[in-house]
């Protein structure tokens, strides 16, 4: 059996982080004194709520493990399309890492080394970044809508553990997860679910207010109730499903032990649909223009086009207003309030 944890938030989100941890027993699965990585997600500078992970979540867990793990480290990669550095920075992440004396390591920046991926089906070896070899990794994800996944979880954020260059298995994305997975593989998973984001994510949707923190050790098993809960059927998505045939964990319900909040409303989410720089990316892959579009200087003037985009979608066709359904909440909106004063 494997433990998945749920709980409402009470009280604060960081004393919530620590009772679904424990619920979750976290030190069965981390070494003491171990050094450790801790890997949010980032993938967006210019964010809405729900998009990235938060950094009440973040500061739970770095609340919850300091004492008892060794020297901790923030860990994000950059992509084509977005500044990590920014995100960082402009998520208040800066200011949480000096507070607590965790240090920022972007995995883009750092040695790699070369792991060969057993029963790969995309990737027969792997350039990881060497920090993740050395450490014990716990992964930090938001509770998404993906276009190209379905749902975005404790499985794909190691996506983001790999070079920036990763956009280009895109199309091969389900057995490229696994493959990472089974090479960079998390001890443990804390489930940001406090805001979520539905629609077309993984940017360009809705904040959606949850108030859940989940966590567990088995990354598979926390993206199949991950997605139950979203009014989705685990069975129909394939990173899931590819993940626990390669034994990285558990999809089957019965093999599920749910913790705390065991009869969790189902929250129905919109699925998330191919937005235009989406739907224009999967289209000129599978086109005879591939090579012209994405190995020549024209990847360039694709990624200006699709900065431009998300800039007109926040600014002039709407999208900033998403950002009301978190400022009016009355734990998160004070707190988003500050991280919105930074962009």
């Amino acid at each position: 059996m494997s433990t998945v944890a749920i709980l409402p938030v009470q009280n604060t989100v960081q004393d919530t982080v620590r009772k679904v941890m424990e619920l979750a027993s976290w030190k069965n699965y981390l070494e003491q004194g171990k050094p450790t990585a801790l890997k949010v997600n980032l993938g967006w500078d210019l964010f809405l709520p729900g998009s990235i992970t938060s950094p009440w979540v973040l500061e739970g867990v770095i609340q919850t493990v300091k004492d008892y793990v060794g020297p901790l480290y923030l860990v994000e990669s950059d992509q084509v399309l977005e500044n990590i550095e920014k995100a960082f920075r402009k998520a208040r992440l800066q200011e949480l890492c000096d507070r607590h004396g965790v240090r920022w390591v972007n995995l883009s920046n750092t040695e790699y080394v070369r792991l060969t991926v057993q029963n790969g089906k995309v990737f027969q070896h792997l350039q990881v970044p060497q920090i993740l070899t050395e450490t014990q990794l716990i992964t930090i994800p938001v509770m998404k809508t993906h276009a190209k996944t379905q749902i975005t979880g404790a499985i794909k954020n190691q996506w983001g553990c790999i070079s920036k260059m990763r956009h280009n298995y895109h199309l091969v994305l389900t057995d490229a997860l696994a493959d990472i997975n089974s090479v960079i593989r998390p001890v443990f998973a804390v489930m940001d679910a406090t805001i979520a984001l539905e629609g077309n994510g993984p940017k360009s949707g809705r904040p959606k207010v949850i108030d859940r923190v989940l966590a567990s050790h088995d990354i598979v098993a926390l993206d199949t109730i991950q997605a139950k809960l979203m009014g989705l059927d685990p069975g129909t998505i394939a990173h899931i499903q590819a993940c626990s045939q390669r034994g990285l964990g558990t999809s089957s319900p019965e093999q599920i032990e749910i913790v705390g909040e065991k009869d969790s409303p189902l929250f129905n989410f919109v699925p998330a649909r191919h937005n235009l720089v989406s739907r224009l990316e999967e289209s000129l892959r599978r086109s005879s223009l591939k090579k012209l579009v994405f190995d020549t200087p024209v990847f360039l003037l694709m990624l200006f086009g699709a900065k431009l985009w998300y800039l007109f979608w926040l600014y002039l066709f709407g999208g900033n207003k998403h950002w009301d359904v978190a400022l009016r909440h009355p734990v998160y909106g004070p707190e988003w309030q500050h991280v919105r004063d930074k962009q």
